[in-house]
């Protein structure tokens, strides 16, 4: 499997995820110039945007670990962007991580809430 595939088998395994805790999924891989957002949701209220990570092995720490600052101020901003272009501005927002990891049994999905913070 290559890092494409894998990447598109996680975000896939995530929206079922997200999709079974009462998460509404308003759009995936939204895209600005030099920034992605995984998974767009909403829920109780929230916009929440969603960064998927998948791991075959925890041979380079915890799939949540490669959210860098970095890629947290890619996500904000592109978060800003959209919530500009749907003209909600106002509305409350989560910045959250699935992490996924391959094991023996499977994979295992642990879903962290209010990951990070973007100051808007």
């Amino acid at each position: 499997m290559n890092k494409r595939s894998i990447g598109t088998l996680g975000e896939d395994m995530a929206v079922s995820y997200l999709q079974n805790a009462g998460y509404a999924i308003l759009d995936r891989n939204y895209h600005i110039r030099n920034a992605e957002i995984d998974i767009i949701a909403e829920i109780d209220g929230y916009i929440v945007f969603v960064e998927v990570k998948m791991r075959n092995s925890l041979k380079h720490g915890m799939p949540s670990e490669a959210v860098t600052l970095l890629k947290q101020k890619s996500i904000g901003n592109a978060a800003l962007t959209y919530l500009q272009k749907i003209g909600k501005l106002d509305y409350a927002v989560r910045f959250d991580v699935v992490e996924i990891l391959k094991t023996n049994d499977g994979f295992n999905i642990n879903h962290i809430k209010n990951a990070f913070d973007f100051i808007m």
